[in-house]
């Protein structure tokens, strides 16, 4: 391993209004993925911040359980972040301003997310089209609130509407604190190479910080990164699914320059158990045993027989059942196999 510089190394947190993000390693907003069991547990990990699943600014949609349960951010760890959806600014000045009165410390707004749905409501990546109503939104939503307000964007539409660097300069002209960088544009959804060099251009061409993101599934990836953008901090999603502990040990490593050793086999046990612990009390039985299928999937992915685990968790109706099969089969002697690959 390459010796890393001093100003490598000192590189442990990113300043936002009041708030030291340490260490400047966060958990991106996945819908359907990063609730409150997920968050908690990725900030216990090492996360320095983690976004929640972005809300519509639509108020008249917060009636029911699950927009009710996005906005729920009880005993979760300081500053919390939420992340909104919408494409007016009277109603994503009023949906922040109701958020910070429920606790929200940060607001962070959605004109990155490329799914068909969101964009077909001409809100998420689709706003980057209009660069006057995004000055437009953020203005209205730093206007409406005492916290730090973020951005998270792609590099533009496609890639022959790569408008980054103004809609990063419309930001910070608005008063927006940090911005998020997803290096594709809407067009190439997650495939193909991310443009690192877009998110370098756009650090360059402001001051506020600027978060890196997509693709970023090492700590050697993580540095890579940080030194090919000047980035101020680097954002995880995919690749967290399955491995949380994943954003520590990038942080040790941009920390410390040195790899942490891979988990103990029964940490991985204990972090599941935990996790599907949290996800029965959050959702209840039913809903819970359901949401907690997808996360089996993704923490059994790389381990041995995890086709026949899969099939036999997901037939199971009960936690109590399927919180054995896991600290069974995550347990099991014949896993050591995996942790020694």
């Amino acid at each position: 391993m390459s010796a890393l510089s001093a100003a490598q190394l000192l590189l442990t947190f990113m300043q936002l209004g009041p708030y030291s993000l340490i260490p400047p390693v966060f958990l991106a907003p996945m819908a359907g993925v990063s609730d409150r069991p997920f968050r908690y547990l990725c900030r216990r990990l090492g996360a320095g911040l983690a976004v929640a699943e972005m809300v519509s600014a639509d108020i008249r949609l917060w009636d029911n359980r699950k927009t009710r349960l996005r906005l729920d951010h009880a005993g979760e760890p300081e500053p919390r972040s939420v992340q909104l959806l919408g494409a007016d600014p009277h109603q994503m000045a009023e949906a922040a301003r109701l958020n910070v009165e429920r606790g929200a410390q940060i607001i962070d707004i959605n004109m990155g997310c490329p799914a068909k749905k969101v964009c077909g409501a001409q809100a998420g990546a689709a706003l980057l089209r209009d660069e006057a109503l995004v000055e437009r939104i953020l203005v209205a939503v730093v206007s409406a609130v005492a916290v730090p307000v973020t951005l998270k964007i792609r590099t533009g539409w496609d890639l022959a509407q790569r408008n980054g660097v103004a809609i990063a300069r419309i930001a910070e002209q608005a008063g927006v604190q940090a911005l998020a960088v997803h290096g594709r544009s809407r067009a190439c959804g997650y495939t193909g190479s991310v443009d690192y060099e877009s998110i370098r251009a756009i650090k360059q061409a402001v001051s506020i910080p600027v978060i890196a993101n997509g693709d970023i599934d090492s700590p050697e990836k993580a540095r890579w990164v940080l030194d090919q953008t000047g980035a101020d901090a680097v954002m995880i999603g995919r690749a967290a699914q399955g491995q949380p502990w994943l954003l520590g040990e990038i942080a040790h490593y941009l920390t410390t320059g040195r790899r942490l050793p891979s988990p103990e086999q029964a940490e991985i046990s204990d972090w599941v158990s935990e996790h599907l612990q949290s996800l029965y009390a959050f959702y209840g039985e039913d809903a819970g045993v359901c949401i907690a299928r997808k996360h089996l999937g993704w923490y059994s992915r790389p381990w041995p027989n995890a086709a026949a685990f899969r099939a036999q968790v997901n037939s199971s109706k009960r936690s109590h059942e399927q919180l054995a099969l896991a600290r069974a089969f995550f347990n099991h002697p014949a896993n050591k196999e995996r942790l020694a690959a």
